[in-house]
C-alpha cells in the first residue's frame, strides 16, 4: 500500500510538510503532466448547449462505463477507450467508489478506494490507477464524466452500501478529488442513481459540490445523475453549482412518459442545458422484465438518441447492459442476466450507430438548433402521427429557419409544415442512421405542407427526413460543416 494512504485527506490538502502529503501532491502532478489537453468545457451563452472554451460547439457523446475503474485493468481500459475513441464517443462516465461493492472489492490490483471504508483517508494506490485511465481517456480525445461514488453510499435504499457520507466528510472528500484532477479533462458527476429523499441527502450533494469547487477552482462542468424516471432538476435545479440537468430516462422503450420529459427540463427556467445520462441500455431486460418484453436491440437505443436530441437535449449518453458493469464471463459476478461479455459488446451495433447521430447534429448550424413538434402536421384522425410509444415521430428545426428534421422511427407517411423553413426553394434528404449516409430526395418548391414517407419502410427501419433551405447550400447530412458555419 502506498505510504500516503493511511494519511488522512485533511493533512494532504492542509498540511504539506509531512511524507504523505508530499506524495499525495506528488503523485497529483504525475498524473496530471501525463494528461493530454482537453479544453475546457462550458455553458453557451443561450444556455442551451455546451461549448469549449473558445466557443466551438461540443456533442456529448457518452457512454456508462460505471464500473470502469473498478472493474478493468490497464490492458483492458485501453481497450476498451481505444474502441470508444474510435467509435467517436467525446465522453466516458465512471465511478470512484463503484456500485458493484465498490467498497470493499478490491480492484484488479487488489486496491480498496478508501481506509477503513473513511471518505477523509483515500488509498492513493486506488487512485493512482483512476489516475492513469482518466489521462489514458483524454489522450485519446474522451472526457470523463467523473462520479466520485455512487448513490449507495449515501442512500443505501438498494446496493451493497454501505452508508459512509455526511456533510463534513463529502465536502473533505470534494475538495481532494477536486485538487487531484484539476487539470484533467472530466465533468463532475454526482448523485448516482439514487433519490435526495431527506434534507441530510440534499446536505451531501452539495457539501460535496462545494468541495470539489474548492478544490478545482471552478474548472469543471457539475451535474447530477438521478435515479430512473427522474431527473437533476426535481432537487437541484436552481442550485448555482448545476451546470446543466442529466436525465436517467431509464430502462424502457416508449417515448410517453420518460423520454417526453426531456422537453419537460428544456422548457424550466432559469434555462439550463439537458441531457439524457441514462436512456434504455442496449442488450437490456426491457423494463427489468426479459421475460415478458425480451431485450433491447439496436433499435430500441437508436430511437431515444433522436427523441431526447430533437426534443432539446445537447446530446446523449448510450449504455450497454454488459458494459456498464464489465461483465466478464470467466470472472462471474453477472447483474440481471448479461447476454455477452464487455469485450464483445463494446462493438454491438447500437454502440456504433451513436456516432451517426453525432455526425447529423455536427453537419447543421449548431447552437440554433430547437425542439419543434410543429413542423410535422398531425392528423387528428392517425394517432400513430406524430405517434406514441415506440412510434413516436419527433421533430428538430434551426431557429432561423434554414434547416429541419424528423425522425420516423417507423414507416409510417407524415405530412410536413413547410412554413418552418425560410427560402424559396427546399432540398431534402433522406439519412440513415444505421448507416450514416445520406440520399438526396430533391429540391422543391417551398409551398404550404408535403407529405413524405421513408424508404425501405419497415417496423424496426428508422429515417430521418432532413430539410434544407436550399439557398444554404448545406453538406449532405452527416458531412461536417466549416467551423465558422457550425458556430
Amino acid at each position: 500500500m502506498h505510504p500516503s494512504s493511511t494519511i488522512p485527506i485533511t493533512a494532504a490538502i492542509h498540511s504539506r510538510r509531512s511524507l504523505g502529503g508530499l506524495l499525495l501532491v506528488a503523485t497529483f502532478l504525475t498524473a496530471i503532466a501525463h494528461a493530454a489537453p482537453l479544453p475546457q468545457l462550458k455553458v453557451s451563452d443561450n444556455h442551451r448547449f455546451l461549448v469549449t472554451d473558445d466557443g466551438k460547439p461540443f456533442f456529448w457523446l457518452g457512454d456508462t462505463a460505471w464500473e470502469l475503474f473498478h472493474r478493468l485493468n490497464r490492458d483492458e481500459a485501453e481497450a476498451y477507450l481505444k474502441v470508444r475513441s474510435e467509435q467517436r464517443y467525446t465522453v466516458v462516465q465512471a465511478v470512484a467508489l463503484a456500485e458493484l461493492d465498490g467498497l470493499t472489492d478490491p480492484n484488479p490490483y487488489g486496491e480498496k478506494p478508501l481506509v477503513n471504508n473513511d471518505p477523509t483517508q483515500p488509498n492513493d494506490a486506488y487512485f493512482q490507477h483512476v489516475d492513469w485511465i482518466v489521462s489514458k481517456a483524454n489522450s485519446l480525445g474522451i472526457y470523463v464524466g467523473f462520479l466520485p461514488t455512487w448513490g449507495d453510499k449515501w442512500n443505501k435504499k438498494w446496493g451493497a452500501g454501505p452508508e459512509i457520507f455526511t456533510p463534513s466528510n463529502a465536502e473533505t472528500y470534494g475538495e481532494w478529488l477536486g485538487r487531484r484532477y484539476k487539470d484533467a479533462g472530466i465533468i463532475w458527476i454526482l448523485g448516482g442513481d439514487r433519490p435526495a429523499e431527506t434534507e441530510a441527502h440534499k446536505d451531501i450533494t452539495r457539501a460535496m459540490a462545494r468541495g470539489l469547487r474548492k478544490g478545482d477552482g471552478g474548472r469543471h462542468l457539475m451535474t447530477w445523475h438521478p435515479t430512473g424516471g427522474s431527473s437533476s432538476s426535481q432537487h437541484f435545479h436552481e442550485d448555482k453549482w448545476l451546470d446543466f440537468n442529466m436525465r436517467q430516462n431509464g430502462h424502457v422503450a416508449e417515448f410517453n412518459g420518460r423520454y417526453d420529459l426531456t422537453r419537460a427540463d428544456y422548457d424550466r427556467t432559469p434555462m439550463k442545458p439537458v441531457l439524457d445520462g441514462e436512456p434504455i441500455y442496449e442488450d437490456h431486460p426491457v423494463s427489468f422484465d426479459a421475460k415478458k418484453f425480451g431485450h433491447s436491440i439496436a433499435a430500441d437505443v437508436r430511437r431515444p438518441l433522436y427523441w431526447d436530441l430533437f426534443n432539446g437535449a445537447f446530446g446523449h449518453t448510450y449504455g450497454h447492459h454488459s458494459v456498464w458493469q464489465m461483465f466478464d464471463p470467466k470472472r462471474g459476478k453477472p447483474v440481471n442476466n448479461p447476454l455477452l461479455g464487455w469485450q464483445e459488446a463494446i462493438r454491438q451495433p447500437g454502440a456504433a450507430q451513436m456516432k451517426h447521430g453525432r455526425a447529423l447534429m455536427e453537419s447543421r448550424p449548431f447552437l440554433t438548433r430547437i425542439p419543434d413538434p410543429e413542423v410535422i402536421v398531425t392528423d387528428p384522425v392517425a394517432t400513430s402521427v406524430p405517434g406514441t410509444g415506440r412510434y413516436h415521430f419527433a421533430a428538430t428545426r434551426d431557429s432561423q429557419g434554414r434547416y429541419a428534421m424528423v425522425y420516423a422511427p417507423a414507416g409510417r407517411s407524415f405530412r410536413v409544415n413547410l412554413s418552418k423553413i425560410t427560402g424559396t426553394n427546399i432540398t431534402a434528404w433522406w439519412f440513415n442512421p444505421r448507416t450514416g449516409g445520406a440520399e438526396e430526395v430533391g429540391t422543391f418548391r417551398n409551398e404550404g405542407t408535403r407529405d413524405f414517407i421513408s424508404p425501405n419502410p419497415g417496423e424496426h427501419l428508422d429515417w430521418i427526413l432532413v430539410l434544407d433551405d436550399a439557398a444554404q447550400q448545406f453538406p449532405p447530412p452527416g458531412v461536417p460543416l466549416p467551423s465558422p458555419t457550425v458556430r
